[in-house]
This record gives structure tokens, sequence and C-alpha cells, in this order.
């Protein structure tokens, strides 16, 4: 489950993610009597003599770079939707996001109906070591005024250089005046693996949600092995809402499941007149039961490794289908700084499913945007220079299977062309009706005041700073009926969240949830908020009951025997 369920966007203010390798490919010059040669041509005329008709007679000031980069991307967008151009300051995020340079001050922002405030800072940052909290609203950066921003130009603006100051004003419950801090910017860690414990005895948890960076199989390793100095003997694997990343990397954490010399992935289109098959060679790969989560925003290399551990029958895969992106992208620099993510290949399962759903029938604005029943919305887009890339999707609509039905392993049947099906389908908890939502913002507004000690009778609930490394007991700030009471007459009091105190009775127990993620976010961190939302996730606990089916798939398919 993605933190804070996933109804607003969380950014952790850093100079951005991924990189790692060379730069792409220059393109290479026509050649005399291609049967494109002249047609280009003509486009180049007709582009060149347009801009000097512009240049010429255009009433108004013209921004040049502005006129090209919006023909360079109109071009992109006829061939499909994750071909893209980036500007200079773009593709310089690009690449420090390839190359895991993280430069910033260490907290996620949430934008709130009054402003952006501060979700949770990250240990050992220069946000934490300043005294930032939960609940403290950012008035001003840089004597900028920041009310009206949205959480992206306030991530922009907070995040910079290493070693560059910043100073913020902020506004604290409980205090009177404003607080000015200056916060001098530096490395803010961002790893694959957000989250790893023991969820049961002899269970592990393993959250492999923040992408697939250079560092990604490496964290699995760790990950896997401290759980089992802890007693793991069976794992779950969280790749929900995890946007993608860098194939190698999906076939280095895939690899550690798989047998050894086995396929992983294959990838087929203008470059490779034969498909290029990636196999594993991992000499001692992990043999416990598997079980992998999934969901509407896992895209890419999430799907690859949900897709081999399927058709291998390896492991279970639980919850719902994936987005459906299996596009094959590299990113060439353009002169003067600018670049390109270009398609030139798709990616299929071991077994020949494709991936990628169809994106031919309707607008791309469908693609990404359309909300219907099965759709939500999802996260950003990651890609690599230099080498094959697994973009993410900006949308999650829940994909419909094209392609032919193949057996895989132990002679099961799947459908390709529409992201990767689950053996078990799983809801998660329902977020997004309109009630739900603005108990979300009241159960923020409402522990803001608690933790700042300013709810009468529950002083005990001040938090002064952020404890990490704790994990969370059934007796750390409980959500008692006196914070209930509490939460009831502060929506008396505030009818602008638009939530009746008998609203809150009828759906008790996900304001239970609600109110306690937050405090405990707020007195421990986010991960530990996340793992009290794992307590009550459906998928989750679905996929714990699922384990002894995977572990019989698993030594079914080794004995060669068919799956009924």
């Amino acid at each position: 489950m993605s933190k804070s369920f996933g109804i607003v966007a969380v950014f952790i203010i850093v100079a951005s993610t991924l990189i790692g390798g060379a730069l792409g490919k220059r393109l290479l010059p026509l050649r005399a009597g291609d049967r494109s040669t002249d047609a280009i041509q003509r486009i180049e005329e007709d582009y060149r003599e347009a801009l000097n008709i512009i240049s010429a007679n255009y009433a108004g000031e013209i921004d040049y770079e502005r006129l090209n980069q919006t023909s360079i991307q109109g071009m992109l967008l006829t061939l499909d939707p994750h071909s893209n151009f980036f500007t200079r300051a773009e593709f310089q995020r690009l690449r420090e996001d390839q190359e895991s340079r993280f430069y910033g001050i260490g907290i996620s922002i949430l934008r709130h109906r009054d402003g952006v405030y501060v979700q949770s800072v990250v240990e050992g940052t220069p946000a934490a070591r300043a005294g930032l909290r939960y609940g403290d609203r950012i008035l001003e950066v840089d004597g900028q005024d920041a009310r009206d921003w949205s959480t992206e130009q306030a991530s922009r603006k907070i995040r910079g250089e290493r070693g560059e100051p910043v100073t913020l004003k902020i506004e604290r419950a409980g205090e009177q005046a404003p607080l000015y801090l200056t916060i001098v910017r530096d490395a803010v860690p961002l790893p694959s693996i957000r989250l790893a414990f023991m969820i049961r005895p002899g269970i592990g948890y393993i959250g492999l949600t923040g992408g697939f960076t250079h560092t990604s199989a490496d964290e699995l390793r760790r990950a896997i092995a401290d759980l089992k100095r802890q007693g793991m003997r069976q794992l779950i694997l969280d790749l929900r809402n995890n946007p993608g990343g860098l194939l190698e990397q999906a076939i280095g954490v895939a690899g550690q499941f798989l047998d050894y010399g086995q396929v992983i992935v294959s990838v087929r289109g203008r470059e490779y007149p034969e498909p290029k098959v990636y196999r594993n060679y991992e000499r001692d790969p992990e043999q416990m039961p598997l079980v992998v989560l999934i969901n509407r925003g896992s895209a890419s290399a999430s799907e690859i490794v949900a897709g081999a551990i399927q058709d291998h029958g390896r492991g279970l895969i639980v919850g719902e289908t994936s987005f459906g992106k299996g596009l094959v992208q590299r990113v060439f620099q353009l002169p003067f700084g600018t670049g390109l993510t270009l398609t030139t290949a798709k990616y299929y399962t071991p077994y020949g499913r494709l991936i990628q759903r169809q994106y031919t029938s309707g607008s791309f604005y469908d693609y990404y945007t359309r909300r219907g029943a099965n759709e939500m919305n999802s996260g950003p887009q990651t890609s690599r220079p230099g080498s094959p890339t697994i973009a993410a999707p900006e949308a999650t609509p829940r994909p419909s299977p094209t392609g032919p039905a193949i057996r895989t392993a132990g002679g099961r049947l799947f459908y390709g062309g529409g992201g990767i099906t689950p053996d078990i389908e799983v809801k998660p908890i329902e977020i997004d009706t309109p009630l739900r939502g603005r108990i979300f913002e009241a159960a923020f507004y409402f522990t803001r005041q608690l933790v700042a000690g300013q709810i009468q009778g529950l002083e005990s609930y001040r938090i002064e700073k952020v404890q990490f490394n704790h994990v969370p007991r059934p007796t750390d700030y409980p959500v008692t009926e006196k914070v209930l009471e509490a939460f009831r007459e502060f929506l008396q009091r505030s009818p602008e969240f638009g939530v009746k105190p008998a609203q809150v009775d009828a759906d008790l127990e996900f304001v239970k949830l609600r109110l306690r993620d937050e405090i405990i976010t707020a007195a421990y961190g986010s991960e530990a908020g996340t793992r009290v939302l794992l307590e009550s996730d459906p998928q989750l606990l679905r996929a714990i009951e699922a384990l002894p089916e995977a572990k019989r798939l698993a030594e079914a398919v080794r004995r060669g025997e068919s799956i009924g």
C-alpha cells in the first residue's frame, strides 16, 4: 500500500533519482537512397521556412527555445505515450536520477487545502537536524510566497545543489510567530527498498517500492540476508506502486529467485533482428516460498520481475493487474543540453507474453488520465541514458489482455498485451470516495493539533521530536475513545471539512486507521506509519494466506507436474 493511502502525491525533496552509464547513441546520418531521406529533407525545409516566417512576421515576443521544445514534443507524441522530450533542466535531473545523486533537505511534503505541509522527515538529513516536524506549514521558500504552490512547485524550489542554503518560513501549530529555518542542502538517501521486516514469525516482508535504481538488486540481497538471520523462511515481495527503472536491476532482482539459465525477459524490436534474451546467471537463488504483490501502479521493471516469477511458476502474484508498460526506451542527448527518450523495442515475459498494453485505440490523454471504475493515478517516469530503460506511467488504467493465450510452466494459461494479471486478485482498501477523502484531510489537521499538544485533555500525545527506528506497538499513542471523541468535537468546530460526527461512527475502522497512521508517522516517521497501514492491508493479508499455495506451486513445477 502506498504511503497515506495514495490519495495525494508524496514528494521527497531531493535532487531526483536514478542514472548510470554513458549517454545514448548519437543519431546516425541519413544514407543516400533511404526511402525516408526525401521526406525528411522536405520536413526540414518546411520547418525552416515556417520558423523564418514566424521570426519575420509574428507580432509579439518569440521564445525560440520553447518553440523548438514544443515542436519536438509534438513530433514524439505521434509515436507513443512514453517517448518524451526533456528541457535542459529536466535532462539534468534525469541524469542525476540515474546516477543516484540525491541533494536536498530530506522531507516528504503534501499539498492540503490551504498549503503545503511537512508530512515526515528523513532520518539523518538536514531537515531532521534543523528540527522540521510533521505538520509544519511551508509559508515561504527563500522569500517567495509558497501558500498557493502545488506539491511539485514547492519540491522544485526547495531542492537544489549540494551545499547551497535554502530558507523556509514555517507555520507550526502551537507557535504564535512563524519560524525561519535556513537549511544547507546535502545528500539524501532514497533507497529502492523502503521497508523490510518480519511481519509474522518466519515470514518476511520486503517493500521494493522506490523504483529500480542501480542499487536495487544489492539492496534486495542485503534485506533478504538480514531477514534470514531473523528467521525468515517465507517471503512477500511488495512491488505495488513501483514505477520501474533500470532493466539490469529488474534482471538482478528476478534472478535472485529463478534457477540458473532461466529466461527472465526478452526484447524484440527494430534493433534486434532476433529477440534478445536475458537469462539468469545467479548460481545460488533463493528457494523459499514467494508471493509478489502488484497493483495498477506496478509498471515496467516491476512487471518484468512479476512476469518472470509467474511464467516460471516460482511464486504467486497477488493484488491487481499491473499497468502494462513494456516499451524499451533509450535516452539520447541533444545539442545544448536537452534530450529525449525514444521507444526502440518491446519487452516480453519468458514464455512470450507481451507486457505493453494497447495505446493506439484512443488518445494519449485517455491512456494516462481517463478515470473509470477500473482506473486510478500513479507515479512519475524514470529512465536511464545509454541503456534500455523502463519508463514508468503517470496513470494506471486497468488494461485488458489483447494477446494470444500462452501456456507457461506447469501448463498454466495466461494472456499478454495487458500487463501482468495476478494469480489471486484482491482489491485494496477503498480510499477514493468523496467522504473518505474528506476524512483524510480532517485527520491530518486534527493530528497536527494533537501532536502539538493543542487538544485539551490529550497533552500526552504531544510529540517534540521524531523517534526513528521504532517498531510501533499497540500501546504507542493508541486511538482511544477519548481521541475519537476529540476528533468528533474537532469536526463540529470545523464544518469546512464536510464530515459529520455521525459519519465518523459509520466508518469507524477507517477513521481509526487514518488517525493512527498520522499519529505514528508524526511520532516515529513514515516507515512506522507504513507499518501501521500494512497491518490492515487486505492485499498483504491475502498474500500471507497464499504462501502455502505458492510453495505447492513451486514444488509442483520443479517436479514437472501440470497445474490444474
